[in-house]
């Protein structure tokens, strides 16, 4: 594989693949593989054993075999979901479990791969996996980082705050909360200062996205 994978996968951090295969030989080949790059590489022999090792902040991927004895891989990946473990799940299947993988993709899954496949294909579907979930930590980072500004905010400066998402002017803001333009100005100000905003659509782009703005310190 390039250099250029090796490089996204340090630039991942400390993103790791979880592999879970049944067949021994499969293991040692893909994390042979995926050690060979710089990957760092966790294998389970099966759902049980990913199961007790469950880590609800790994970063990175989930390779998961469609066909396991007992819990199958579509089994395993709602039960990990249901845990808590979010991350980009690639199915391995055979040719007789094209069907399985599609239905796993339907539930969430990013992709699956078809045995015998490509080293190169697979290290293509790890790296998409592996920015995917580079994203979305990103997302989560800055979700928490505004949560955590908003709380320093006082009661009198969320009311404020909303009276902003919602598009009034400050002489409206005024006359819905009974205050001064002026008040409601120094508010504003205050509202912009915390939550390091450069201005009004600043604060739109940071707080209307969040599910429920203002549930902190109410």
């Amino acid at each position: 594989m390039t250099s250029a994978f090796r490089q996204d996968a340090n630039d991942s951090g400390d993103a790791t693949v979880y592999l879970v295969d049944d067949d021994p030989d499969v293991r040692e080949a893909i994390a042979f593989l995926l050690e060979a790059e710089g990957i760092p590489t966790v294998t389970f022999g099966g759902p049980a054993q990913m199961l007790e090792a469950v880590d609800t902040h790994a970063r990175g991927c989930l390779l998961l075999d469609v066909r396991m004895p007992g819990m199958d891989g579509l089994a395993l990946h709602q039960a990990l979901k249901k845990r808590g473990v979010t991350i980009p799940a690639v199915f391995i299947s055979g040719h007789g479990d094209i069907p399985m993988a599609v239905r796993a993709v339907n539930a969430g899954a990013l992709d699956f791969i078809e045995k015998p496949f490509d080293d190169e294909a697979l290290l293509e579907r790890i790296a998409r996996a592996f920015e995917l979930d580079r994203r979305r930590s990103a997302s989560e980072t800055e979700t928490t980082e505004i949560r955590r500004r908003l709380e320093r905010l006082t009661p009198r400066e969320r009311d404020v705050l909303r009276g902003i998402i919602a598009g009034r002017l400050n002489k409206q803001i005024a006359d819905d909360l009974d205050i001064s333009v002026r008040t409601v100005e120094l508010h504003r100000g205050r509202v912009l200062e915390k939550l390091e905003a450069a201005n009004a659509a600043d604060l739109v782009r940071m707080v209307l996205p969040l599910e429920t703005p203002f549930d902190s310190g109410q």
